[in-house]
């Protein structure tokens, strides 16, 4: 059974950064497209950045270019966000969202495994 897990998650103050990782387990075939998604209270799930699997090429909404790094380290089935100068309305729940297909996630089309959410505050 695939499983995502995601770390790194906390609480920040403005301009500061934050690091998330997700980790892939269960599966005997390495993911294809694998991307990050929020969502913050009371509002819809957005798309925050995906990256593939054969190039390892990053895509980025705009909310995250030039602020956020998506990266993966195949050998270790993880992938990560690195998150700078952070804001307020970067507060939200960060979920892991990955594909075994060959399909690239974006915003209307999400992969099918996802994981549980960690949570990222971030004061004024």
């Amino acid at each position: 059974q695939v499983q995502l897990a995601e770390s790194g998650g906390g609480s920040v103050q403005a301009g500061e950064s934050l690091r998330l990782s997700c980790v892939v387990s269960g599966s005997t075939s390495s993911m294809q497209s694998m991307a990050w998604f929020r969502q913050a209270p009371g509002k819809a799930q957005e798309f925050v950045a995906a990256i593939s699997g054969s190039s390892n090429s990053p895509y980025y909404a705009d909310i995250s270019k030039g602020r956020f790094t998506i990266s993966r380290d195949n050998a270790k089935s993880t992938m990560y966000l690195e998150m700078n100068n952070l804001r307020p309305e970067d507060t939200a729940v960060y979920y892991c969202n990955a594909e075994l297909r060959p399909l690239l996630i974006r915003a209307t089309r999400p992969g099918a495994y996802w994981g549980q959410g960690t949570q990222d505050t971030v004061s004024s």
